[in-house]
């Protein structure tokens, strides 16, 4: 068991006063007490230690019924930028947010299958960062952090890419080569968070979708890679090596299709989107729908073909859909979640088609009773949940470093 420190449970619930105060828009500190169970003078500490730090605003009083009005506070969407960016197998995105959370601005690189180098992923997101920065709605904010998430197993502590299997990276130092790509300690000694998109995804689906409201959480990413970020009592779910939730690398066909991992019969190799085109190409080889060494232009067009009522296309889908309704009934039973959300880009593309089959699978193989609390669903974060999950842990790092010494806390962005 880890013990928590008390610096650990002040930065717990300074964190959750954040969260509070995110969520009602503007609200009083007696109010946030009453919410987060917190004694007044806690909130109001914190509160303080919120507004020093530039996230916070005071924006008018509340009548109190007869007594002094209550002072209201909100997050202050001038109150800097925070940088999220989605490194996955095909593309990197770079989101801008202010605060709030709110997207300032976006940029997107593809990435073709032979970038696979860490210089070459490192020089995509510079490519974006700097893009995002340059925006005039950005210009001139205060930089508060960059959180990267980038797939595979991460050590998050020491900010190196521990195994990424469809890059084949072992012990990368990722943080350091994008701080030394972006120079961001000579210009402004700013945390820099790295993290994969499970992570990023429960935390986003927590904050702002499917999982809001909910204590336990699986928001399973479907992508070139599969993988299931888990929540348990409204808290993000790392494991003893923050490797938690490697669901795609489960066994689902016992001596199965190969997968990049090195084992056989991976979940991954069925419904991540190789897979999908695996199973297309079993149907069809010669099907038009297929595009030579291009998974995102090929799923496209399956898409494509699903809302054409193409009759190959939907047996593709039904084989996915069976596949994956298979895995999420295991995982509903090991984990007994409240809220199972399908996200990542593939979900973005086929979800729709493929969340009727996935519960019908899963109805028929899961046990009645965790199945009975488990609602199946597509993510419903607007725009990219990796990014602003990213962001978030950005937000997070800064918050967390209140009482640093203030180069840390309070860096600045160059004109």
């Amino acid at each position: 068991m880890v013990r928590r420190t008390s610096r650990d449970i002040r930065v717990a619930n300074r964190f959750e006063v954040l969260r509070q105060i995110l969520a009602a828009g503007a609200v009083s500190r007696q109010e946030v007490a009453t919410e987060t169970g917190l004694s007044q003078a806690t909130v109001s500490t914190l509160v303080t230690q919120l507004l020093d730090l530039g996230l916070l605003t005071e924006v008018g009083f509340q009548d109190s019924g007869g007594g002094r009005p209550r002072g209201l506070v909100a997050v202050d969407p001038a109150g800097g930028v925070l940088v999220g960016v989605d490194v996955a197998e095909t593309y990197v995105h770079v989101d801008a947010f202010d605060p709030t959370l709110t997207v300032l601005a976006s940029h997107t690189d593809r990435l073709h299958p032979a970038e696979n180098r860490p210089e070459q992923v490192v020089a995509h997101v510079v490519t974006g960062v700097h893009a995002v920065l340059r925006d005039r709605r950005v210009a001139r904010r205060r930089l508060l952090g960059v959180g990267v998430s980038v797939p595979g197993q991460v050590d998050r502590e020491g900010g190196v890419s521990a195994f990424a299997p469809n890059w084949n990276w072992h012990d990368v130092p990722l943080r350091g080569l994008l701080a030394a790509a972006l120079d961001l300690p000579a210009r402004l000694d700013l945390p820099l968070h790295l993290d994969n998109p499970l992570r990023a995804s429960v935390v986003a689906e927590l904050w702002f979708g499917a999982g809001r409201g909910r204590d336990h959480v699986a928001v399973l990413t479907l992508g070139t890679g599969v993988g299931a970020g888990l929540a348990f009592g409204g808290s993000l779910y790392r494991g003893a090596t923050n490797s938690a939730g490697e669901w795609g690398h489960t066994r689902l066909v016992p001596d199965g299709r190969a997968c990049h991992c090195g084992a056989r019969g991976c979940v991954e190799a069925y419904v991540g989107a190789p897979g999908i085109v695996a199973h297309l190409r079993e149907r069809d080889p010669a099907s038009p729908m297929l595009r030579t060494d291009d998974q995102t232009a090929t799923i496209d067009a399956l898409a494509a073909g699903v809302a054409a009522a193409d009759p190959t296309a939907l047996a593709v889908v039904a084989d996915t859909a069976y596949h994956l309704g298979v895995a999420v009934a295991d995982l509903v039973n090991l984990v007994n979640p409240q809220v199972v959300a399908l996200s990542g880009w593939v979900a973005a593309r086929l979800g729709p088609a493929l969340l009727d089959g996935v519960r019908a699978q899963a109805a028929r193989h899961a046990l009645r009773r965790p199945l009975a609390a488990a609602e199946i669903t597509l993510g419903r974060v607007a725009g990219n949940p990796v990014s602003l999950g990213a962001a978030t842990f950005a937000l997070e790092g800064l918050v967390a470093a209140v009482g640093a010494p203030p180069a840390r806390a309070r860096a600045r962005l160059s004109p």
